[in-house]
């Protein structure tokens, strides 16, 4: 399936993250089960990703083979160094990565996207960051497009936030004001909360 929605040219991309939270230079990739989030996913050839708070971008690497020649794949985060780091490794592929951040307006067309995903980042929102998070996920969103929210456990585990900060599914549901799908063993530490718009919603 070819896919002529496109997102390349986009200009300036303002920094907003929370000061008392970050994840720049922290990854929670050796402890993916990076096979069984991708099956959940079930991202189709010619589609169009936004990895949002990508980190270094191993996801968007394998969102980048799973949508194919046709597909585009865009990898934001508020992380400079970490975006340039991904631009030269990824030049000349399908994946496009951009300075940004989802808790504002990026930039981005409307309606473009099939699937945006988010691995250990909601967490880290401030309550401010909630409202405007909601709004772009909504304008951001194509017809039967899905968000994808990763995080860990709300349990004792070996690493990872404060309990005070981790989310649960309930969580999830109750401040993103989106239709919750399906929630999804994501490993042996996380899981997948799938949301879709209300139905008859445009971006």
């Amino acid at each position: 399936m070819k896919d002529d929605r496109d997102c390349s040219g986009m200009g300036h991309y303002e920094k907003h993250a929370a000061p008392e939270h970050s994840h720049r230079g922290k990854t929670t990739e050796s402890f993916l089960d990076k096979k069984a989030v991708l099956a959940v996913l079930g991202i189709q050839p010619g589609q169009t990703v936004l990895d949002a708070g990508c980190g270094g971008g191993y996801m968007s690497k394998e969102f980048s083979r799973l949508v194919g020649s046709g597909g585009r794949v865009y990898a934001l985060d508020s992380d400079d160094a970490g975006i340039a780091a991904l631009k030269a490794e990824s030049a000349g592929t399908n994946i496009t990565a951009l300075v940004g951040d989802i808790t504002v307006n990026t930039g981005l067309p409307s309606s473009t996207f099939d699937l945006i995903y988010l691995s250990n980042v909601v967490h880290g929102f401030n309550p401010g960051q909630i409202p405007g998070f909601r709004e772009e996920v909504r304008r951001l969103l194509a017809p039967g497009g899905k968000l994808a929210v990763l995080e860990m456990v709300k349990r004792a585990t070996p690493f990872g936030p404060p309990m005070e900060r981790r989310l649960s599914p309930e969580d999830l549901q109750k401040f993103l004001g989106l239709v919750p799908l399906s929630t999804l063993d994501g490993g042996e530490y996380f899981y997948v909360q799938l949301f879709g718009k209300p139905d008859g919603e445009r971006g």
